[in-house]
């Protein structure tokens, strides 16, 4: 007979000081980091960023908020291509993308939380006719919420 020496699995909300978003406190409290990540944060699917980038040199010109241009590879399913617009964000640089590709994601609530030197964005997002939650987790907080927005995404187009 072999004895198991690990050591309980925490929850996933086990894992921050603040509170998880409210739609997702339950399972944050059921689940365990893996086990959260695999429903939230699937790491495949048919829609892939590949580099996402701001291509203006220095900081803007003018007073005020200004539109930035930011440039992105994206894969989806077995086409790649490259994607440019202008936005006041990256954020929102991304959605136009994705909308000109023909994948609709519209973001309906969005949280950041630090967690072990790390940022976790928890996005819900609406593609006209289904909702879901997804999330990113990354070092650097627009990496982390570029990352949701694909999981969202991914989890929209899959959701159909």
């Amino acid at each position: 007979m072999q004895l198991s020496t690990s050591a309980p699995q925490s929850t996933f909300a086990a894992h921050f000081t603040n509170p998880l978003p409210r739609a997702l406190r339950e399972a944050g409290e059921t689940a365990s980091w893996d086990q959260f990540l695999g429903q939230y944060a699937p790491s495949a699917g048919p829609l892939r960023l590949g580099d996402f980038c701001c291509a203006d040199d220095g900081a803007s010109r003018g007073l005020g908020p200004q539109a930035r241009h930011y440039r992105a590879t994206l894969a989806i399913g077995d086409i790649v291509a490259t994607s440019t617009t202008a936005a006041s964000g990256p954020v929102a640089a991304l959605t136009a993308m994705l909308h000109a590709c023909g994948v609709s994601v519209e973001t309906t609530s969005f949280h950041q939380l630090p967690t072990g030197g790390q940022t976790a964005t928890f996005i819900e997002g609406c593609d006209g006719l289904h909702r879901q939650w997804a999330m990113g987790l990354s070092a650097d907080p627009v990496q982390s919420a570029l990352s949701a927005v694909i999981a969202c995404a991914n989890r929209l187009m899959t959701a159909a």
